[in-house]
């Protein structure tokens, strides 16, 4: 077989694509030669061949972004195997070349899947356009999935609200750790706004230009977490008709963010080591590495030395997750900031809704002051939020049977570990819509398996 592969270079022209490689396959050597020396420079890596067969044969161990083709090749020709290739399930861009073509070949070219057709001879410049355009291509696609993805399941960006001692600390915590590339670990009760924290340490580092790919790892299924990750090929398993990219594909260049991590099942949390270690992804099915370029930042609702003691989390994935450790503190830590983000999330819910902003007394501030918050930031937004819908604050969803504006005197005697007052916001949460987990889950900001376990533990129904 002849083959060559080129390196990385040392020394990278500014304008280039360094996270791309590139398989060129011609059999006449001084176009190689040609294409290798104008690329090479400018990309991951190049890797070029002589056939369809021999390049194939490399496809099969290996990961590539763009192929670049020649039409009338030795054994099969440039057409029928970029056929093969899109029939097998390859995503990737492919640009065609030929010294003789018409019209009519042109079209079968394009029909069979090319990204772009460039007839020899050709200046650098042109094969330089193409190469672009092709990487345009490829960032817009994974774009537009992120943002297919992001708008259906997330919120917009949100600013971190609390001049809070607290606050101030994790601000001058994630301005400190943005920069770096290091993965991060973020560790806090469920509604502390985990998932605000990562997508600031994304806007404020280096890969801030690149998407930001959240996944909630306990809202997928354990039998698909693995292809929703890393991808998998044509007939992987059954179902699979084609094959499709995962997340970490569509996180490459900026941050995937791997929310409630600690329900990842043990044997993906090794694949996810390996992934981290080498800095590559083998989609399920796939003989090809994939080398990745992102951000890890990963997060959890739960003790995960708790866990690791416990058998239920790798030790080793522990310690590479926790490179650095970030601890988001309960509201009950910094209830000052409480008059901040009632303000922030009445101005921010009540256009919206099309509603009029609350007024909210003195003294039913003092009222939500006295409250632990079990529930977190998120319990307090979504209090705003149903008492914006009602038209005055909604204390009863806090302390069932005290009305609104009731003096400090008129609060029951509540215990005061979270532990009881976690308990009891749940399974009120859970009455108000007669039983309902799903939508429990939802209005609490959990995932359905973990309020299964909570209402497990307490021997509820």
């Amino acid at each position: 077989m002849e083959t060559s592969f080129i390196p990385p270079s040392p020394e990278r022209t500014l304008e280039g694509w360094p996270d791309w490689s590139i398989l060129i396959v011609d059999d006449e050597q001084g176009m190689l030669n040609f294409l290798v020396k104008t690329l090479a420079p400018r990309c991951h890596f190049v890797m070029s061949a002589t056939s369809a067969e021999d390049g194939a044969q490399w496809l099969r161990g290996h990961h590539v972004d763009l192929v670049i083709l020649d039409i009338s090749l030795p054994g099969k020709s440039g057409v029928i195997w970029l056929k093969e290739l899109r029939e097998l399930g390859f995503t990737g861009e492919v640009i065609l070349i030929t010294a003789f073509a018409d019209l009519d070949t042109a079209i079968e070219a394009l029909r069979a899947g090319a990204s772009d057709f460039i007839l020899k001879p050709f200046r650098v410049p042109q094969i330089l356009n193409a190469v672009k355009h092709c990487y345009e291509r490829s960032r817009l696609r994974r774009e537009n999935f992120v943002l297919r993805r992001t708008v259906s399941s997330t919120p917009g960006r949100a600013a971190l609200v609390g001049g809070s001692p607290a606050m101030q600390q994790l601000r001058e915590s994630i301005t400190r750790v943005a920069p770096v590339n290091s993965t991060v670990l973020l560790q806090g009760e469920s509604g502390t706004g985990k998932e605000l924290v990562a997508r600031e340490l994304h806007a404020l580092g280096s890969r801030a230009g690149g998407p930001f790919v959240p996944v909630n790892c306990a809202a997928v299924s354990p039998e698909l977490i693995e292809s929703e990750l890393f991808g998998h090929a044509k007939g992987a398993f059954t179902g699979a008709t084609r094959a499709r990219d995962g997340l970490f594909h569509y996180a490459q260049g900026g941050t995937l963010f791997l929310d409630e991590i600690a329900e990842l099942p043990l044997p993906i949390q090794a694949t996810l080591l390996r992934a981290i270690e080498d800095l590559n992804i083998r989609p399920v099915g796939s003989e090809q590495l994939v080398p990745l370029n992102l951000r890890i930042v990963a997060a959890t609702n739960r003790q995960l030395s708790d866990e690791v003691a416990a058998g239920r989390f790798r030790k080793d994935l522990y310690f590479r997750l926790q490179v650095v450790d970030l601890t988001l503190p309960p509201l009950r830590q910094h209830k000052d900031d409480i008059a901040e983000l009632v303000a922030h999330f009445n101005l921010q819910l009540a256009p919206s809704l099309g509603v009029e902003p609350l007024r909210i007394s003195e003294q039913e501030m003092d009222f939500l002051r006295q409250y632990d918050w079990p529930g977190n930031v998120r319990e307090l937004r979504n209090l705003i939020e149903r008492s914006l819908i009602l038209g005055s604050l909604n204390v009863s969803a806090l302390y069932p049977g005290v009305a609104r504006g009731a003096p400090d005197s008129a609060a029951p005697a509540l215990p005061t570990d979270l532990h009881t007052l976690e308990k009891m916001h749940i399974l009120s949460v859970l009455d108000s819509v007669q039983g309902d987990k799903t939508r429990a889950a939802q209005l609490l900001g959990v995932s359905r398996r973990t309020l299964e376990r909570r209402v497990a533990e307490w021997g509820a129904a």
